[in-house]
């Protein structure tokens, strides 16, 4: 009985692990390595064939954006996760495949010219589309046989709609080891969803730390602050911009946004406009408006019997195309735009970043994550100036940070939540955070008497000797690694704007004033191409 860890091993995304019994090979997670966790073109290091079953903690294309690679590389067997998980990974894996042909595409009629081979994408819809079709769904508390000699249960981890904590009972040669595989485990007191349930006895813990070296300090009432701020900037003629998770995220501030507006708390503009800027959002809305029974907190349920509707109010918008996108910038009347990305690193946020940052009435407002090199950690960190599509734009907007909407626990509920096993288990493993918390809170857990460390990428553990088998290696993330890799689409962006830049500068030696204000022009459509 063996435990080999393949993602989010001192790292945030890309959670992805590997259970071995009775020869049987169940992976739980496979998601997509993000941002400066991306090493090796997100490739599998094990053969897909390899696996016979696939359970999946939550939607977050984190924890379930390679499944479709997985497919497409060999694997058919089930795939099993929560009713409601399955139904957001209809949208989201059709999404992400969406993204991945759409990169390629652009980085193939850009290499065809510089004589580059064509690259395929990561998967195609295609391949979501089958991987759908291995879906297999439990509700909470329902023990079910996965295979001989294994047992499975999800329970709510209150993270987001449908997440859950994996419990498996492993039998092998008559000794039986239970493991709880956390997932991502929620923020206590969010609207719609339950808090994260407890779970007290396991052998074995597979635990997250995203926030394992501090806690959230959320404003003593969400709606209040909200508020405060949109009559502030209001007034002042401005727009609030909130980089936004389109799954989970969108719709708890939409949820805030209802109350504010029902309770009249906003004195200059009562009617304010709020316009969510994504079609995925837009989809998971309509997820989260349909059939959540066994899924919803007491006060949510308390509002729908009231006849009210959780998500949507008068002065809604919901824009679909990009010429509705791009009006929200041309119409000079202040509202609140919410938008994907919610890191800041691609999508439609961008955009309205470029129209609002410099302008010192208005307000960007973070309410998740910020992972390091993301354009949102940069605006946070207190950056002057940033780039967006080849323009400099001052940062003159205020910047606010409103940590305690956070979806995931903080240092004192991850004590909590893992203080609830009596006894102790014999080895907590800790995952899913930067590389340098995860060892922080391992470390934290040693000091509270429970045995804990962090594993390394490709890690093997003998869950029933309690020891390690292989050690594992430091990946370094892709962007310091020099091997012969393809190259990203915004390495080869960057390499066709340096060439274009250098022909340019060839041409500007002795050129009159009139002819530098041609080339002028020329670079300005240069550095459009950068994002």
């Amino acid at each position: 009985m063996k435990l080999t860890f393949f993602g989010a091993a001192h790292a945030v995304t890309g959670s992805c692990h590997c259970l071995e019994v009775n020869g049987r090979k169940i992976l739980i997670d496979c998601g997509l390595q993000q941002g400066r966790d991306e090493h090796d073109d997100n490739a599998l290091d094990f053969s897909p064939s390899y696996i016979d079953y696939v359970l999946v903690t939550h939607a977050h294309i984190d924890h379930s954006g390679r499944i479709p690679l997985l497919v497409k590389e060999g694997f058919s067997g089930p795939i099993y996760t929560t009713r409601l998980t399955a139904q957001l990974l209809s949208i989201m894996l059709r999404d992400s495949a969406h993204i991945q042909e759409s990169d390629a595409q652009w980085q193939n009629q850009k290499g065809k010219r510089a004589g580059r081979e064509e690259v395929e994408p990561l998967y195609t819809l295609t391949d979501a589309e089958e991987a759908l079709q291995l879906l297999n769904t439990q509700e909470y508390g329902q023990i079910f046989e996965l295979c001989e000699g294994v047992k499975v249960r999800f329970c709510d981890a209150g993270h987001l709609l449908g997440s859950s904590c994996v419990e498996i009972w492993a039998t092998e040669n008559g000794v039986t080891k239970k493991l709880v595989f956390s997932g991502d485990l929620g923020n206590v007191d969010q609207p719609v969803i339950r808090d994260p349930s407890f779970v007290t006895e396991a052998d074995y813990v597979i635990m997250e730390s995203t926030y394992g070296d501090r806690n959230h300090q959320p404003p003593e009432s969400y709606t209040e602050a909200l508020a405060a701020l949109i009559d502030d900037v209001f007034s002042k003629g401005g727009n609030i911009v909130i980089p936004s998770f389109a799954v989970g995220r969108t719709q708890e501030l939409l949820y805030f946004l209802r109350e504010i507006k029902n309770e009249g708390m906003v004195k200059s503009v009562p009617n304010f406009t709020v316009c969510v800027d994504s079609p995925l959002a837009a989809e998971a809305t309509k997820i989260y408006a349909g059939d959540l029974h066994g899924y919803l907190d007491e006060e949510a349920i308390a509002v729908l019997q009231g006849g009210d509707n959780l998500f949507t109010f008068p002065g809604l918008t919901l824009t679909q195309s990009t010429e509705e996108s791009k009006a929200l910038n041309m119409d000079k009347s202040s509202k609140i735009i919410i938008s994907a990305s919610g890191m800041c690193d691609a999508g439609r946020i961008r955009h309205h970043l470029k129209h609002n940052l410099w302008r010192p009435e208005c307000a960007v407002v973070f309410v998740g994550y910020q992972g390091e090199g993301t354009l949102g950690r940069r605006l946070l960190e207190g950056a002057k100036s940033v780039k967006l599509f080849g323009e400099e734009i001052a940062v003159r907007a205020r910047i606010l940070n409103f940590p305690g909407l956070s979806s995931h626990a903080d240092r004192d509920h991850l004590l909590d939540w893992i203080g609830h096993f009596s006894p102790k288990p014999d080895q907590v493993f800790v995952v899913h955070g930067d590389s340098e918390i995860t060892d922080l809170f391992a470390n934290d857990l040693n000091e509270r008497g429970i045995p804990a460390h962090a594993p390394l990428y490709e890690e093997v553990y003998d869950l029933l000797g309690n020891r390690m088998l292989a050690k594992g290696v430091v990946l370094e993330s892709k962007r310091t690694t020099g091997g012969a890799s393809a190259p990203s689409a915004a390495f080869l962006r960057l390499q066709d704007v340096s060439k274009d830049l250098a022909d340019l500068i060839s041409r500007s030696r002795g050129r009159s004033n009139k002819d530098l204000s041609k080339l002028a022009d020329q670079l300005r459509q240069i550095m459009d191409k950068w994002e």
